[in-house]
């Protein structure tokens, strides 16, 4: 399946991300916890797909999809959003990312939404 990147600065969200991304077979490649971070390891690992919380400390998920698409323009980037953050979300559909899942999270939700995304 897919290798992909799992960003969120909180490690419970990322433990979760990885819970489910592994019982759909697909492989965790790397973990970030930060916008800045997540960036430097797009670049070293070149995920087939990044999870991205929009809301971390340094660099907001935002401005970390705005870099990566800048260099990486097939960059396959879903945005994980708590409730009431819509118009980031919008925001960061507009700057390239392709979907976006809600927290707390719902197993099939993210599996479908990484299944779109690869497509």
């Amino acid at each position: 399946m897919a290798r992909i990147l799992i960003v969120d600065d909180a490690k419970f969200m990322r433990i979760t991300l990885t819970n489910i991304l592994k019982k759909a077979n697909h492989e965790i490649v790397g973990e970030a916890e930060n916008g800045r971070e997540a960036v430097e390891l797009y670049r070293e690992l070149k995920p087939d797909l990044v999870t991205m919380d929009i809301t971390m400390p340094e660099m907001s998920g935002l401005d970390a999809v705005k870099e990566i698409k800048k260099d990486f323009k097939d960059a396959k980037i879903v945005m994980c959003s708590a409730m009431g953050q819509q118009k980031m979300v919008v925001d960061a559909i507009e700057a390239g990312a392709k979907d976006f899942i809600v927290k707390p999270f719902d197993d099939s939700q993210v599996v479908d939404s990484v299944s779109r995304v690869l497509r």
